[in-house]
């Protein structure tokens, strides 16, 4: 088995440890700059020591994958990039040979995650882009799933709420491009699967619901008008260069209408819901990355 995880261990596989060129220490180990033909068919090309591939390398495994970054006592350690043979690619933070700490994972399909990471899943604060929609999802990720606060968001339209086990759950709004957001919750039913066997029990799975709620307005509350500035007594005001009849001017790019605050309106809430469907139009799953990453060796 060659696994994509951990690379080859040198120095536990007995007396006979491929074929390498490079520097060594006093006790004849690798140490210092080497080159090495694993007896499994990888190569490495970096920075070793103590007979551990240590510092900065190149780890090309036989079937096309890669890994360029940083090693610590043989196993990837810090920051550096794994290239997977069917061309998806992770680049960030690595502890202990998982991906963990700040990371950008580019999926064969060319989503797109960055964000955090913990024992090789998607894990903390991190955005989603799903490439066939132009959709994103951003906000708290648990053990691989979406869950807690997030903003599932479209293209005229988002959904701000709560996510629970990679689904929508609980209370939230929808704010559309057109001025208004309706509020609501998602509540999780319970159905059953297309059965697969009459030896099979059926499984249950939940489908969250959409149960529409009001429908309010967004405004947005201009800045209050200046006062006229009264000049000092005895100040002419008249034909002084550059005056402006006692009124303030805008500053250079300043919004004369102002960045008021959203406030929710006083609309009557509607009999019909804008939103019955279980998710909104445009998420799609996103695959899985490559968690078991193990290649039978020839």
């Amino acid at each position: 088995m060659s696994d994509l995880g951990s690379d080859y261990e040198e120095e536990e596989q007995g007396p006979y440890l491929g074929e390498y060129e490079g520097e060594r220490n006093e006790r004849d180990e690798r140490h210092g700059h080497g080159k090495a033909t694993l007896p499994n068919g990888d190569t490495y090309e970096g920075t070793y020591e103590n007979g551990k591939r240590h510092g900065q390398g190149t780890y090309r495994f036989k079937n096309g994958a890669r890994y360029i970054g940083e090693y610590c006592k043989n196993k990837k350690h810090g920051q550096g990039t794994f290239i997977y043979p069917d061309g998806s690619k992770y680049d960030g933070s690595w502890v202990d040979d998982q991906r963990s700490g700040y990371g950008k994972y580019y999926y064969v399909n060319a989503d797109c995650y960055e964000g955090e990471w913990l024992n090789h899943v998607r894990h903390g604060q991190g955005v989603y882009t799903y490439q066939d929609t132009g959709s994103k999802y951003t906000g708290t990720w648990k053990e691989g799933k979406r869950e807690g606060s997030g903003e599932l968001i479209h293209a005229n339209h988002k959904y701000v709420g709560h996510f629970k086990e990679d689904r929508t759950e609980g209370k939230g709004k929808y704010v559309f491009d057109i001025g208004c957001q309706q509020h609501g919750d998602y509540i999780p039913i319970e159905q059953n699967q297309d059965d697969k066997g009459e030896e099979e029990e059926p499984q249950l799975v939940i489908i969250p619901k959409w149960k529409s709620g009001k429908v309010t307005e967004i405004t947005i509350d201009p800045e209050p008008e200046l006062e006229d500035e009264v000049p000092p007594p005895g100040e002419e005001t008249g034909d002084a260069p550059g005056a402006t009849d006692g009124v303030t001017s805008e500053q250079p790019g300043e919004d004369a209408t102002g960045d008021g605050e959203k406030v929710e309106g006083t609309a009557e809430e509607t009999d019909e819901p804008m939103a019955e469907t279980q998710e909104p139009e445009g998420e799609t799953q996103e695959p899985e990355e490559e968690e078991t990453e193990q290649v039978e060796d020839e």
